[in-house]
């Protein structure tokens, strides 16, 4: 994915909690120190991924997808932006991708086809 990315074939986009997610998940992997982590956040500016705030039709549909999927508004802020963008999500979270199948846009991460 990420070189699909790196060579344009792919746009990624996230809501604008990717990065506090992602450097919460390495700081409690204990494997970064505080600098490791500095410069990581530095990397993660650099990939320019489009990032949307989770405020008006979107944060409803968060919501929404939160109550009737039974996932966090965090994972259904994900399933959110892929229903709004027509796009799909793709993910190695076996419960997430269980809980929201029948929106046809959660996919596994290992079924990524880049030409």
């Amino acid at each position: 994915m990420r070189d699909a990315y790196r060579d344009g074939l792919i746009d990624l986009i996230a809501p604008s909690l990717l990065p506090y997610e992602v450097l919460n998940a390495l700081k409690y992997s204990n494997v970064f120190g505080e600098e490791e982590l500095k410069e990581i956040a530095h990397i993660l500016d650099d990939f320019q991924i489009t990032l949307y705030s989770i405020e008006g039709r979107l944060s409803e549909l968060s919501v929404e997808i939160a109550y009737r999927k039974g996932v966090t508004i965090y994972d259904a802020a994900y399933v959110a932006l892929a229903v709004e963008s027509e796009a799909p999500l793709y993910t190695a979270d076996e419960k997430l991708l269980r809980k929201t199948r029948s929106t046809g846009l959660v996919r596994h991460i290992s079924g990524l086809d880049i030409p």
